[in-house]
Formats: structure tokens, C-alpha cells, sequence
């Protein structure tokens, strides 16, 4: 049993049935964050742009990611969470980097190459039974201690959770971050806006967002005159690699492509970037 998730996902579903039957009874509406409250987050995560070019890693369609053509010098990919794709680890191997994934829910899978670890742990808050945190992870991977990283997450709504004992330090040697943040539309409920909050500000400490890309599996949730995306890949980047920064201001960028290809195309809202 994923206990950490369990208590993560019970605690979820408690706060957004609460806040459903307090708000139809015109009671608790207090436990919704404010429009401005939402805005003011957004903001935070308007992507930079910076002197390298966006390049995409991985596959045309899910799996696949961009991030700032400054890769070289990085020396290994972690990648928690294994999926039916490894195109974005094969590319990230092909440039030098080592490869770690780490999935409990499934066996060392017979596609990946040979050179890849594979840990069957899921990736949480801490190291206890099925579980190691990011920082042990890193650490007992063996590893130059000092080198530059990259770290990619797809972890289906497991990401706030590890990200909450990471340390500054392990934070400082990723390079380039890769989340695909899922329920973001849940930053409406009190609890949850904390929990998301507090989760980009540790992100936000060291690095600053370059790119946003909303999945289109899960559509847009469209409250308050707000537009969310329910799930959305982020990539972060370190910033003393920034030599000028200015905004971002043009999406969906040329090399961006839908996650689910029959699904309706989801494009970013204009909330979600500078455009003026």
C-alpha cells in the first residue's frame, strides 16, 4: 500500500467534498481561495526566457518535453516514474548523461538499455519501506556529489509530495526540472493552494519557470473567470545559468505537441504568461 499517496489523496477528496457541500449550502466559502489569491500564484510562474533555445527531449507527443539546449556538462537524469516510453532518458543517455529510474509498481522493464538503473522504489517525503526520498535517492546512486543533474518527474500527483523533504542542496545541483503537475485546479481549495504553494516556492528558491505546457488529457478547469488546466508539464531552470532574463511571451511554442493526439488541443491561458 502507497501509504504516504493514500493519506495524500484521502486527504484530497475529504477537503473537495467538504467545500462542495459547504458552498451549495451558502456556508464554509471561506475555504476557497480568492480569485487575486489564485492570480498572485500564477504570476509567480510566468516563464523566463532565457539565451538558450528551447529544445525538445524525448517524443513527439506525451514523454516528450523541452528544455533550455544547455545540457552539456550534466551528468546524470533522474527520472521517477517508468512508463511504455524512455525516448526523453535514451536522448538525455546520448548526451552523456547516467540514467536512474525508480518505479515500485512495475519490474525492471525490457526496453530500457542495459546502462540504465532501475530501482523498484517509489520516490515520496522520505525513505521508509517502499518508499526513498529524492535526497537518498541521489545520494546512494554513487554519483559524482558535486555535478550537475537533471530531474524529470511524471509521478501522477505524487510530485508535492516528494518534493516536500528535498533538500537545497540536491535543489541547487538540478540543472533543469521537469514536473508534469497534475490537479492544479485544485489550488482553488484552501488546503490544497497552501500545499501547491508551498511546493512552487521551493522550486521558485533556485530556479526560475521557462516553459509551460498544459496536457490536454484532462482539459481546463474554468472557474471565476479563471483558466486552469487541470494537469501541465513545467520546466524549471537553475538561475545562475541566466545571464538576462526577460518574459516569455509567445505560446504554445513551435515545438510543443499535443499529449493525447485524438483528444481536443488545450492551449496555455493567456493568464499563465505575459503577453503585453
Amino acid at each position: 500500500m502507497r501509504s504516504f499517496s493514500n493519506f495524500y489523496i484521502l486527504i484530497g477528496k475529504i477537503n473537495q467534498y467538504l467545500t462542495q457541500k459547504l458552498a451549495s449550502k451558502g456556508l464554509g466559502i471561506d475555504r476557497l481561495k480568492t480569485k487575486e489569491q489564485i492570480l498572485a500564484l500564477i504570476r509567480k510562474l510566468h516563464p523566463i526566457q532565457c539565451e538558450h533555445n528551447l529544445i525538445r527531449i524525448g517524443p513527439i507527443g506525451d514523454g516528450g518535453y523541452l528544455v533550455p539546449d544547455d545540457l552539456n556538462g550534466i551528468i546524470a537524469c533522474f527520472s521517477p516514474g517508468v512508463g511504455n516510453v524512455s525516448e526523453f532518458e535514451i536522448q538525455c543517455s546520448q548526451l552523456g548523461m547516467e540514467i536512474f529510474l525508480a518505479d515500485a509498481s512495475v519490474d525492471r522493464p525490457d526496453n530500457i538499455p542495459s546502462s540504465f538503473h532501475f530501482t523498484k522504489k517509489f520516490i515520496g517525503p522520505g525513505t521508509q519501506d517502499e518508499y526513498l526520498s529524492l535526497d537518498d535517492w541521489v545520494s546512494e546512486s554513487g554519483i559524482d556529489s558535486t555535478g550537475d543533474i537533471l530531474l524529470q518527474m511524471d509521478i501522477e500527483g505524487y510530485e508535492y509530495l516528494s518534493l516536500i523533504n528535498i533538500s537545497d542542496k540536491l535543489l541547487k545541483r538540478c540543472r533543469v526540472i521537469v514536473i508534469e503537475f497534475h490537479d492544479l485546479q485544485k489550488m482553488w481549495e484552501k488546503d490544497m493552494f497552501e500545499f501547491y504553494s508551498w511546493s512552487f516556492k521551493k522550486l521558485l528558491k533556485n530556479h526560475s519557470c521557462v516553459h509551460i505546457h498544459p496536457n490536454n488529457c484532462d482539459g481546463m478547469d474554468s472557474r471565476n473567470g479563471l483558466q486552469i488546466p487541470r494537469m501541465a508539464e513545467f520546466t524549471f531552470y537553475r538561475n545562475d545559468r541566466f545571464t538576462h532574463r526577460s518574459y516569455a511571451k509567445d505560446f504554445p511554442h513551435t515545438l510543443d505537441c499535443e499529449c493525447v493526439p485524438k483528444s481536443p488541443s488545450v492551449e496555455l491561458p493567456s493568464i499563465w504568461y505575459r503577453h503585453d
